[in-house]
């Protein structure tokens, strides 16, 4: 047989394996039946990143199952109070929502552990004890008893501390203060005398400027920025201990989960799994270009000194010890993670470059 015809062969074999990979696609599509979920979230998705993540998965949704999956997205408490998500969800009366698991803490307090903790890991770490380290399978089966199927989706790079309308000069500037600020990193503010409060994301920039508040964190410069937090406030913290990395999901009521094909399920998940990488991508790109903006705006960029650093982390040991005795849970989900971060420590210790 000439070169030619040889090639000519394999470019027919070829052709024809594609157009059966397009057939078989194709006919998954059609035999899946079409899916509308109502997606309710818990931040407003014009805010970028935070908000935006669930916008692009639900337009990745849309390509990837070729339309037999499509989620309508609803603002914050245009369907529900986002606070109302886990049991809304639980029961049906809304199929998914986007936020974090972090936010239910009130109904189990192992689920912050999987959202993030003070003095955490970054991504690569995070992601590791997540999916490969045992977090994965609690998280799983804790929300499996409450008939929702969760899927991290998504998250944001390290947050700022946050802002203050006064500048922080000691430990002892905490005492009184009003902070709005996400999860366990409250509880730390309360042991130094400050009190924590958590405010939606609208509520946030009125409450700073009425002096509802005298402080906040939210998420990174970026949206910081967005949301005008700078006019207001002009002293912004680094590093944000207690939010280091984030993970994202959404939240699916079971019985619609399952109503889906295998095809239409692994497919959300696929898409899920890429906007993790999509979300850190942008997240690390795009915050110094706000800081120089922040900057230029008259903010005074701060980094908490060792002797704050060092009693906020007295402060995070007493409450990880106080959450422990009140929830075996709780303490299951961070003994896991407190066992995979000093084995992976021979690992971080060694496979990277000191900057």
């Amino acid at each position: 047989m000439s070169r030619f015809l040889r090639a000519l062969k394999r470019t027919a074999v070829a052709a024809a394996v594609g157009a059966l990979v397009v057939s078989v696609s194709t006919a998954g599509f059609a035999d899946d039946k079409k899916v509308r979920l109502k997606v309710q979230s818990w931040f407003p998705t014009k805010v970028p990143h935070v908000g935006s993540q669930i916008k692009d998965i639900a337009a990745s949704v849309r390509a990837v199952t070729g339309g037999s999956v499509s989620m309508q997205l609803f603002e914050p408490g245009a369907l529900i109070p986002p606070a109302e998500c886990f049991d809304s969800v639980s029961n049906g009366a809304v199929d998914a929502c986007w936020g974090i698991s972090g936010y239910y803490y009130g109904k189990n307090p192992a689920l912050a552990v999987f959202s993030a903790l003070p003095f955490g890991p970054r991504w690569p770490e995070l992601l590791a004890y997540f999916f490969e380290g045992g977090g994965k399978q609690q998280y799983d089966e804790i929300y499996a008893r409450n008939n929702i199927k969760g899927l991290i989706c998504g998250g944001t790079v390290a947050e700022a501390s946050g802002w203050f309308r006064n500048e922080i000069k000691s430990v002892e500037d905490f005492k009184g203060i009003k902070m709005r600020i996400f999860g366990l990193g409250g509880k730390v503010i309360e042991k130094l005398g400050g009190s924590a409060q958590l405010l939606a994301a609208g509520d946030i920039f009125p409450a700073l400027e009425l002096g509802t508040i005298d402080a906040t964190e939210f998420a990174m410069p970026a949206v910081d920025l967005k949301l005008g937090f700078y006019q207001v406030a002009k002293h912004y913290y680094f590093p944000g201990w207690h939010q280091p990395a984030t993970l994202y999901e959404v939240i699916f009521n079971m019985d619609k989960w399952k109503s889906m094909s295998k095809t239409q399920q692994a497919q959300i998940e696929a898409t899920c799994g890429n906007n993790i990488g999509r979300a850190i991508a942008f997240g690390e790109a795009n915050q110094f270009e706000a800081m120089k903006t922040l900057k230029a705006k008259g903010v005074t960029i701060h980094q908490w000194s060792p002797e704050i650093l060092a009693a906020f982390k007295t402060a995070w040991e007493e409450v990880v010890v106080e959450e422990s005795a009140k929830s075996p849970e709780f303490k299951q989900a961070y003994d896991t993670y407190t066992a995979f971060r000093k084995e992976y420590r021979l690992w971080a210790d060694n496979g990277y470059i000191k900057e």
